[in-house]
């Protein structure tokens, strides 16, 4: 038996409940990895309040880092003993051991620890595809990412400066500003005390930036369309403050010809080949010491209600971890 935290409905952080279950052993495709550390997300969040739906009673949690202890039929790419580490579906990360398939489980490097994976994972395969897979972005080009100092926001200030690309960030106060620009930033602004869409004007000289990167939904969509240069592309990829309402196309075109795009990284990691490269590239990246990522809250997997209430009441900076 192994402690695992389900839902049985959608709802609050109090739906969490810690139980324990049996584990089998993997089949064809498959993999059983003991946990070492899990990571906490804002999917998670949508999840248990069945934003995204789940068939309840589920398990829940989306990346983990561990070791595996049984391969099933047919895995090539992994063996018994090999440090790990996933963003994955389907849910069932918050636990001690777990079965799931194979293909987006990926080695583990010596140089990164099972607690840095557990909090980079999702966040930082994320970063990957949003710099590298949605649309062209290369040196000197401009970006404005929202909600800098939080867990993606910390690795794309950082990827940001490692690929010469100009971050405008924005944060919820000064300290939160002042830790995007420690990570990279080129600037941050506090949305709490400064009109975003008039500071990107200021900043880029009326012209606006070649890519908004939105992980915050509904407060901050609107005015992003309007931080856009003309044929700019709108990368909308989160909802932690509500999801967008419905757009108008004809919007799109009034403000210049806009490009827009609702992703997610699930989409880009479906084949095995793809989510390996992005994992090693983000490997390659921390590795190298161009990303280091900040765990800015850790809670036992017993205190997993609090973890969850603290990132969705904004009180977290960097990656939120579970330990075991």
């Amino acid at each position: 038996m192994v402690r695992t935290v389900i839902i049985e409905a959608a709802g609050g952080a109090e739906q969490l409940k810690l139980v324990d279950r049996e584990v089998g052993a993997p089949g064809a495709g498959e993999v059983r990895i003991r946990h070492r550390a899990c990571g906490l997300n804002f999917i998670d969040v949508y999840q248990r309040m069945g934003l995204y739906p789940l068939e309840l009673p589920h398990a829940l949690g989306m990346e983990a880092a561990g070791d595996v202890v049984a391969v099933g039929e047919g895995v090539t790419h992994l063996s018994d003993g090999d440090r790990v580490a996933y963003a994955a579906t389907p849910p069932g990360a918050y636990c001690e051991e777990r079965v799931m398939p194979a293909a987006q489980v990926c080695r583990l490097p010596d140089e990164v620890s099972y607690e840095t994976a557990a909090a980079m994972m999702l966040q930082g395969m994320t970063v990957e595809y949003l710099f590298h897979r949605v649309t062209p972005l290369g040196r000197g080009d401009r970006v404005l990412f929202h909600a800098a100092a939080g867990g993606v926001g910390l690795i794309a200030c950082q990827w940001a400066r490692s690929e010469g690309i100009e971050l405008i960030g924005t944060a919820g106060g000064p300290e939160k500003c002042a830790l995007a620009l420690e990570h990279g930033a080129t600037h941050c602004i506090d949305y709490t005390a400064e009109d975003f869409v008039a500071r990107v004007k200021e900043l880029t000289g009326g012209k606006g930036v070649d890519a908004v990167m939105d992980g915050v939904g509904a407060d901050t969509f609107d005015g992003s369309l309007d931080c856009l240069r003309p044929m700019g592309f709108m990368i909308s990829f989160g909802n932690a403050s509500g999801p967008v309402p419905p757009v108008s196309l004809l919007t799109l075109a009034q403000k210049g010809s806009l490009k827009l795009t609702r992703t997610t990284l699930f989409n880009f990691i479906a084949r095995h080949e793809d989510c390996q490269e992005i994992a090693a590239h983000l490997f390659e990246k921390v590795a190298a010491g161009a990303v280091n990522v900040r765990i800015g809250q850790t809670f036992p997997l017993g205190e997993v209600a609090e973890a969850h209430r603290a990132l969705e009441g904004r009180r977290t900076t960097g990656s939120t971890i579970l330990t075991l």
